[in-house]
């Protein structure tokens, strides 16, 4: 079926199953592309230029199989946000920073926290009052962590295992971050004097944009195996961060495009979109780029590990030994990563990226805690301000390289979501329904108001129908922490 049914035209997207969809190769594309979504999700690219740059990203060298997007994609730097690519180094594969984004390591915590929902009702004021005192976050503002040039040096280095060896956190805080929180290869020399400058301040923040920390419920559990294998039961109470690399991220991107753009002549790369800038993951530059990325990523998980320490130390203080504030898992959304997949019949590395996609390995997968070893990766997909957010378990699928969604993905821009309506509006609306709201900006609530994402339960149940993830939990929000 084409895609004209259902009142768009998008460079001719056909349906393949219920809930994929292929763009054919045409002129410059070296693979097709491959789309995962409902016909509603699709209704809402109509006036989105992501599919073209799935057909943009299907041009790089070395692509491997197919330019794939996620049912959250819309449109971003270079890379549609919801964009997964795989390219062979050892066929001239490239890595490209659009194909990681801005916000390297870009992400989600969960923690669980030992307590019910009734438990936490009566004291939720209390709670949020205490966590909007001691949760940096917006635009420039402070840490959690004075932290001096050695300890940036160290967590560039080390990640957040260096700031639990200073007394932050606790074991099971790394041990279940996505790679015990180290990415393997990164290089702190990459990372240039401006963006340790914007970054050592900003250790241990939320920053502003999407970005929030959120009390929520278990709404509902789908799967009791896999809840209880994950320690979550209905009715608990869960705590979400959402946050990345913040400045030192956006710098180091920054930075890196620039050489990129520079070395793509010297290597003969021509890519349709300047923003796809690129250079052989074999090459010094891309071994320099994939450097410079994995120190970036590990102070974004820092950054994460000294919020979900702050949080825990919030929630002893207002309900003392009941909270039992333990991490169930840290995952990245915005990566390039060297991972072994089956191609032709043979097992070789790919530099896998994706750009607001999360890993999904399924069971059995090795690099798994061996806690979650029988279950699959936790994935941890963050709704909209207000709305669900829901806990899903990998399934490895190979098809998008063990890739799944990240999120509910934005239908309209920050401008035009202001236009709707005012951030005291939106902040009025979330408390009668029964959030608590603490913003950094009250202005800056409408940018991100429920209105202006996909549904995040279509998102999600569209990649458990494409055997991509399985759904485990939904979660509720309670009260969100915004920058």
């Amino acid at each position: 079926m084409v895609l004209g049914e259902v009142g768009v035209d998008m460079l001719g997207l056909r349906q393949v199953s219920d809930v994929v969809w292929e763009l054919p190769k045409r002129e410059g594309m070296r693979v097709p592309g491959r789309l995962y979504a409902s016909e509603r999700l699709l209704a809402d690219l109509e006036h989105d230029q992501s599919i073209q740059q799935v057909a943009n990203v299907a041009e790089l060298p070395g692509i491997t199989e197919y330019s794939l997007a996620m049912p959250d994609i819309h449109w971003g730097y270079g890379f549609a946000i919801g964009g997964v690519a795989a390219t062979d180094p050892a066929r001239g594969g490239v890595v490209s920073a659009g194909g990681v984004g801005f916000d390297i390591s870009c992400g989600v915590r969960l923690l669980r926290t030992g307590l019910t929902v009734d438990e936490v009702r009566g004291r939720l004021d209390e709670i949020m009052t205490r966590l909007d005192a001691k949760i940096p976050r917006g635009i420039g503002k402070g840490g959690v962590l004075r932290a001096t040039a050695r300890d940036l040096e160290a967590v560039l280095a080390q990640g957040p295992r260096y700031l639990l060896e200073k007394g932050w956190g606790e074991e099971n805080d790394v041990a279940f971050c996505e790679d015990q929180g180290k990415t393997s290869g990164a290089d702190p020399d990459r990372i240039e004097s401006r963006a340790r400058q914007r970054g050592l301040p900003q250790l241990g923040s939320l920053g502003a944009g999407n970005h929030f920390l959120e009390i929520q419920r278990v709404e509902e559990v789908f799967d009791d195996r896999l809840a209880g294998g994950y320690s979550v039961r209905a009715g608990e109470i869960v705590v979400m961060i959402h946050t990345g690399s913040r400045g030192l991220g956006h710098q180091t991107c920054t930075d890196e495009l620039r050489r990129m753009e520079k070395a793509m002549v010297r290597h003969g790369i021509r890519v349709p979109d300047r923003q796809l800038a690129c250079v052989p993951v074999e090459s010094e530059e891309g071994k320099a780029y994939l450097g410079a990325m994995g120190a970036a990523a590990n102070f974004a998980r820092a950054n994460r590990h000294l919020l979900g320490a702050e949080v825990r130390e919030c929630f002893r203080e207002v309900f003392g030994a009941a909270a039992r504030v333990e991490t169930l898992y840290d995952v990245s959304h915005n990566l390039a990563k060297l991972e072994d997949f089956e191609v032709g019949g043979r097992h070789i590395p790919l530099c896998v990226h994706r750009k607001g996609a999360t890993r999904a390995f399924g069971a059995g997968h090795p690099d798994l805690p061996e806690a979650y070893r029988a279950l699959g990766q936790p994935v941890i997909i963050p709704g909209s301000m207000g709305t669900a957010s829901y806990l899903l378990a990998g399934l490895g699928a190979r098809e998008t390289f063990a890739s799944t969604c990240h999120g509910a993905g934005r239908t309209m821009s920050r401008k035009k979501a202001k236009a709707i309506r005012s951030g005291a509006q939106v902040r009025a609306d979330l408390e009668a329904s029964g959030i608590s709201v603490r913003p950094g900006s009250v202005a800056l609530l409408a940018e991100e108001a429920p209105y202006a994402y996909k549904d995040v339960s279509e998102v999600v149940r569209v990649c458990e129908a494409a055997g991509l993830s399985k759904v485990v939990a939904r979660l509720k929000p309670m009260g969100v922490v915004k920058g």
